[in-house]
């Protein structure tokens, strides 16, 4: 019998009730994950050592996951799909992983990432690139892909993965699966590697919103390590879901959502489009209040600019301590800065590469104000316009990109620079913290699409309970991938 297509809430029961035993879920995740590896290449590291854990009343306990190899994993290959980092095994855990331990949690596999979290196609890793497990000539996007990819595939019910500016969210929506990033600092990233500070968030990608909120629940605390974090031990999100919406407020962007902003639209994004009015006609027939708003379309086009050099100059900063002297494969050279020139020019990609020295030039002082200090600037007015959607509803709602999974060569996708903004947006979720969630509305070409609902900070508990009630309403959840071509 197959197990890893069943949710967290499911699996706990089967334990508990000696139906089935940690070991066995742990094998049958092995066994899959070998299995996927092969046709998607979701992977770095695959602990085919993995031991079960006692089953207590903790819903996570004795259950299989796997881990996005950005985070530090005590004893085990921690590389952030990055050559710089190949053979670096850390000796500490990262406190959310740390607090997955002791829940009870199994860690079956590493998954591959964009390098270092730095970019959207889950093509970058060192590893090599991700497939999608509902067609394996497109992306999973990223930079979470291998955590979407497996938790799609039925490797097991959840993954963990980081959130940068839709790292989670985007993934989980060409993957047809849920992606929740909770409130800045509710998880905290110390022994993460860090991307880029003021907008990186931990998160989880699992198959339905109840399932994100059991991970988060166990992931979250306030920690000593890392001052960002908040106590939200108050705060109990599984528990508090209780699909009760009536009277709720929504709002949509109308310069991100109507069809007739988009002059050259595909049937892809037509279709799409579609599916997200139904999604709404569920909304109100929840009892939920849906409204239409606007915002300057120039302030929205600016979005993927501010994210650009803000994230490159915070990224560039923050990975100087990458010189091969500290850790990593030492490089060649008569002295430390031939050496570390020669480890940084073979270790990065050429995107990584190009990131930096975006952000090495909007960092330099003739042109901080005009570039950094000015994005920064534009950040407070993205912010500000939702913090006021905020005041009068209690969440935004809108669609995820453009269309299904792109494909891996780009050559049948339909470029059209109308869409800019819509492919971006979930970006404002990261600049201001918002707590977001990614959930599926239905399918494309038969490939899985989604929505997302952002909603203010600390609020997510509401964000999750919206986003429940509206998945029940709808009949994607805990969906399989159909096939791996």
């Amino acid at each position: 019998m197959e197990y890893m297509n069943k949710t967290i809430e499911e699996l706990h029961e089967l334990l508990k009730s000696g139906k089935v035993t940690s070991k066995e879920l742990i094998n049958e995740s092995l066994e899959r994950s070998h299995e996927i590896q092969e046709k998607c290449n979701a992977f770095v590291t695959i602990m085919d050592d993995a031991k079960e854990t006692n089953v207590t009343d903790n819903l996570l306990s004795g259950i299989p996951y796997g881990i996005k190899d950005n985070y530090s994993t005590k004893g085990i290959l921690s590389t952030g799909s990055s050559n710089t980092l190949k053979d670096y095994i850390p000796f500490f855990n990262a406190t959310a992983i740390e607090n997955l331990d002791k829940s009870g949690a199994v860690p079956v596999n590493k998954t591959v990432m964009d390098e270092f979290g730095m970019g959207g196609t889950g093509t970058t890793g060192h590893t090599g690139i991700v497939r999608n497990p509902w067609d394996l000539s497109r992306m999973c996007a990223g930079s979470s892909a291998g955590s979407a990819c497996a938790v799609a595939a039925g490797v097991y019910p959840y993954a963990t993965g980081s959130d940068t500016g839709d790292s989670i969210r985007k993934p989980a929506a060409y993957c047809g699966i849920v992606g929740y990033k909770p409130t800045y600092g509710m998880i905290s990233r110390y022994g993460l590697f860090a991307f880029a500070s003021s907008l990186d968030h931990c998160g989880v990608l699992t198959r339905s919103v109840k399932d994100a909120a059991i991970v988060v629940d166990n992931m979250k605390g306030i920690d000593k390590n890392d001052m960002t974090t908040w106590d939200s031990s108050n705060m109990h999100l599984y528990d508090s879901i209780d699909g009760k919406v009536t009277g709720k407020k929504l709002c949509y962007i109308k310069e991100l959502c109507d069809i007739n902003m988009y002059p050259n639209a595909s049937n892809e994004l037509k279709e799409h489009l579609s599916n997200f009015n139904k999604a709404l006609d569920k909304c109100k027939s929840l009892g939920m209040e849906v409204c239409e708003v606007s915002i300057d379309k120039t302030l929205l086009n600016a979005l993927a600019s501010v994210y650009v050099v803000i994230s490159c100059a915070e990224a560039t900063s923050n990975m100087s301590n990458l010189t091969g002297f500290i850790f990593g494969p030492r490089g060649e050279g008569n002295n430390y800065i031939d050496m570390m020139k020669d480890y940084r020019t073979r270790g990065f990609s050429p995107l990584i590469k190009r990131r930096f020295i975006i952000g090495s030039y909007v960092l330099q002082a003739q042109n901080k104000d005009r570039y950094f200090h000015n994005a920064q600037r534009v950040r407070r007015l993205l912010v500000d316009e939702w913090n006021k959607l905020f005041e009068e509803f209690d969440a935004v709602i809108l669609p995820v990109g453009s269309g299904p999974a792109k494909h891996l060569d780009g050559s049948l996708d339909i470029l059209d620079s109308n869409t800019t903004a819509l492919e971006e947006h979930l970006q404002v979720g990261n600049f201001g913290g918002f707590p977001s969630i990614t959930i599926p509305d239905g399918f494309v070409d038969n490939l899985p699409v989604a929505l997302n609902i952002t909603g203010k900070c600390y609020d997510d508990i509401n964000v999750l309970n919206i986003a429940y009630a509206l998945e029940e309403a709808m009949d994607y959840k805990n969906k399989i991938a159909k096939e791996v071509k």
